[in-house]
Formats: C-alpha cells, sequence, structure tokens
C-alpha cells in the first residue's frame, strides 16, 4: 500500500486514489458534500447498502412499449448537483427493454461532460444515458469512502427504472479518469445489477466486495501524463484477468483522453 502522496508522484500530479485498490491507497481523507436525509427503515437499510457499495435498483418489470419523452433532460433529484437522463429516440420499440449505461465524470466534472463520450452514439445503439454528478468534485470512495455517491446513484436507477423498460441483461457502468476508477470499483461490487463495466483511462479498482462476473473494457493512452499507462492500466488489467474477468483491454496513441473510435468500439462491444 501506497501514500496518497506517493501515489500523487507516480501520476504526475492526478486526484486521490481508494482506501484499498489494484494500485493505491489514500491515507488522508478529504471532506465530500453529502445530502441531508430522513432516517425511515428504508432509508437506514439504504445507507447501510451504499457504505458496502452496494446498489439496491433493480430494472422493474414494465410493459413493452412504454412511452417516455425522448431526449436530454435534467434528473431533478439534486439540487445544484443532479445529474442527466438522455432517452433514445426509438426508445420503446423493443420487447425487451432497452440497454443503460451509467455514465460517470471525471474529477471536477458534471454530467455533461460523464455523458457526453456516448451522446452522439446513443440514438444509432438505442441506449438510454443516465449521468449522476458526484456529491463532492469527485465520487466518495476517493475522497474517504462509499456512501453519498452510491446513495445517489441507487436513487437515480430507481426513478429510472420505475419509469422506463430497461434490459436487464445489457446494463452498464462506464467512465473516465476518476470516473473510470469508480466504474471499475461499483462495477464489480455490484457485478449481479451491471453486466458490462467500461473503464476509459482509470487510476485504480477498489471494489469493497466482489459479485458476480460483468464483463469489462479497458482504454488507456500510451501518452497519458495524468495517470500514466504503466502504473495504471497495465497493471489493473492483468490482476483483473488474473482475477478471472473477460477483459478487453485497448492502448490507443494519445494522451488522457477517449478518442471517438475507441469509444464506438466500446459501445460495440457493449451492445453487441
Amino acid at each position: 500500500m501506497i501514500s496518497r502522496r506517493n501515489f500523487l508522484k507516480l501520476t504526475g500530479g492526478a486526484v486521490g486514489a481508494a482506501s484499498v485498490g489494484l494500485l493505491a491507497a489514500c491515507e488522508e481523507k478529504m471532506t465530500t458534500l453529502g445530502e441531508a436525509g430522513g432516517t425511515s427503515e428504508g432509508q437506514q437499510e439504504a445507507g447501510s447498502a451504499a457504505r458496502r457499495g452496494r446498489l439496491l435498483a433493480r430494472p422493474a418489470r414494465l410493459p413493452s412499449g412504454t412511452r417516455a419523452r425522448k431526449g436530454l433532460r435534467p434528473l431533478g433529484l439534486g439540487s445544484g448537483r443532479d445529474g442527466l437522463l438522455y432517452i433514445p429516440e426509438d426508445y420503446g420499440t423493443k420487447y425487451d427493454g432497452a440497454p443503460l449505461a451509467l455514465m460517470l465524470h471525471g474529477a471536477g466534472g458534471n454530467a455533461r461532460s460523464g455523458i457526453s463520450h456516448f451522446l452522439g452514439l446513443a440514438d444509432e445503439a438505442g441506449l438510454i444515458l443516465l449521468a449522476p454528478e458526484s456529491r463532492g468534485r469527485t465520487w466518495d470512495v476517493l475522497v474517504g469512502g462509499y456512501g453519498s455517491d452510491v446513495e445517489f446513484i441507487d436513487r437515480a436507477l430507481k426513478q429510472t427504472f420505475d419509469r422506463l423498460a430497461v434490459d436487464a441483461g445489457r446494463l452498464a457502468v462506464a467512465g473516465f479518469s476518476d470516473g473510470a476508477s469508480y466504474a471499475l470499483s461499483i462495477g464489480l461490487t455490484n457485478g449481479d445489477l451491471f453486466t458490462h463495466v467500461i473503464a476509459f483511462s482509470p487510476g485504480f479498482a477498489s471494489p469493497a466486495e466482489r459479485e458476480g462476473s460483468p464483463r469489462l473494457f479497458v482504454s488507456h493512452g500510451v501518452h497519458d501524463n495524468v495517470l500514466p499507462i504503466d502504473r495504471c492500466s497495465r497493471r489493473i488489467v492483468p490482476q483483473l484477468e488474473r482475477e478471472g474477468y473477460e477483459v478487453r483491454y485497448r492502448e490507443f496513441d494519445g494522451p488522457h483522453t477517449v478518442p471517438q473510435s475507441v469509444a464506438h468500439e466500446a459501445l460495440e462491444w457493449f451492445t453487441a
């Protein structure tokens, strides 16, 4: 285990890592913003699950042809920090529901940056996109442990599952940079919910526990100066493979970014 300070040196100044991970650990905790809530039994159960990184929401059995207003809209779940939902043009024409990708932004980002990698491809793929925003500047596990962000994501998923027919056999969590690290972390923790995990330039993976066997897609630029590939994906991917996960890994000639060709490949892989 290495300190957060040493991890920052190794990764060229990238944001902090989680308490336990395939790559790094964070010894000093920072404050993250949370939202106050009630203390009903259901909320207490959700809070306990959230501290373990566990998501409780599951797709509902909605009738085929369930209608919804198409396009991009706010979630309406948070004041200040909220999120976006995108419903593709052909939603409601598929009998088994539409695939869904939970999109996670990088440090300091927002829902628009999180959703951007797949937004232009969603109609072609018939893909629902759900992009929540972290409660603080980045995701909870990077700054102290699972909790408030898991709770918010669970609320966003439940609202979406209650209103839209989602294909439970094609449900992905995807992210870039800090969002990729978080996608790997909650994706492995909730592999009984997510069938696929897509990580564009991750720094680490820190699952609280392991459930299910989601398929994994990881990409990384060989000239990444934010999260250097040798310290990150070239360590993470072999470890995941040793643990028995099926991983499609793509290195590309570029910096800390998501090339359109890589995003397109990841989406085709997920929706095939």
